[in-house]
């Protein structure tokens, strides 16, 4: 009964990890939003690359007692850093052509549908239950709510044209994040420590990522605003996200992990109305409760296997 009690306690405190972490990725698109000049590679290349050092210099000391276990596991750890590489790059300017809610809302919940196909072919594992299921029903409908809502619709020819490029690199960094979250649950399966996981895969991410400064970031610290919104993104939802990301993975399924950042699009979605200006419809708003009730069903262990 009180190895129940503990593992339930530990999940709880990793749903919450995620959670947290999911609400601060949720800012991360409306901050950009206050650096308009500054291209969505050089603000992706950054808040990444940066973030990703600080995880990895964070986790030195683990580092360096598993390097062993991380040299064994070199072809898992360099899949996920390439995957990480990627995501920052197709996930900003995603956003940028399609809006901060609906490339938010591609790039993040398209996950899921990633990592059960990653799990299903790599992993070998089945870890799918029917409140999952209907978790995933419920949040893919409330996906479909708030990005086909009428007041997103864009106006003319091009702006289709740009929308539909945005979803399709939003789909890109689904992909991507699927991989590199099914990258670091897999290290820490393999008995690599999340710190040495996540700081592994950030670090050789930040090493790939932050050469594309020098061709794109031209404009990145060229003004105050600018300076605070690269700070901020790196240190804020970057670092301490991960971080916490980091903790929930010890304790969850990447599946589940993916599932409950579903968090991250409702929490865009607002900061998008309320700050940025973009307008939702009353049937995106209806989206966003689905959404908010998938990460309800998520919070709670079932029992019942499918």
């Amino acid at each position: 009964m009180s190895q129940f009690l503990e593992n339930m306690s530990a999940e709880t405190y990793g749903v919450s990890a995620i959670l947290f972490a999911s609400l601060l990725w949720g800012t991360t698109g409306t901050a950009a939003s206050f650096a308009p000049a500054v291209s969505p590679l050089a603000i992706g290349s950054f808040a990444m690359g940066a973030g990703g050092l600080m995880l990895a210099i964070l986790a030195a000391k683990n580092l360096r007692h598993e390097r062993k276990k991380l040299v064994r596991e070199r072809k898992l750890l360099w899949v996920g850093a390439i995957a990480l590489a990627v995501y920052p790059l197709a996930f900003y300017s995603s956003m940028r052509l399609s809006g901060v809610a609906i490339g938010t809302v591609i790039s993040i919940a398209s996950a899921p549908f990633f990592v059960v196909l990653i799990e299903f072919f790599f992993s070998k594992e089945n870890n799918i239950d029917t409140r999952w299921v209907l978790s995933l029903f419920v949040g893919s409908l409330g996906i479909m709510l708030l990005t086909f809502s009428e007041s997103s619709l864009p106006d003319s020819d091009s702006e289709h044209l740009s929308k539909y490029i945005g979803i399709l690199l939003g789909l890109i960094a689904g992909l991507t994040y699927a991989l590199y979250s099914w990258a670091a649950k897999a290290l820490i399966n393999r008995g690599v420590s999340s710190k040495s996981a996540m700081g592994g895969i950030f670090g050789f991410g930040a090493v790939l990522l932050l050469p594309i400064l020098v061709f794109t970031g031209g404009n990145l610290f060229a003004t105050s605003v600018n300076t605070v919104v690269a700070l901020y993104m790196a240190f804020v939802p970057m670092f301490i996200g991960y971080v916490c990301f980091g903790y929930g993975l010890k304790t969850i399924h990447a599946s589940k992990a993916t599932l409950l950042t579903l968090f991250e699009p409702v929490v865009a979605a607002v900061f998008a109305v309320v700050v940025v200006g973009e307008s939702i419809s009353i049937f995106g708003w209806a989206g966003v409760v689905l959404i908010m009730f998938c990460l309800l069903l998520q919070s709670f262990k079932s029992k019942i296997q499918c």
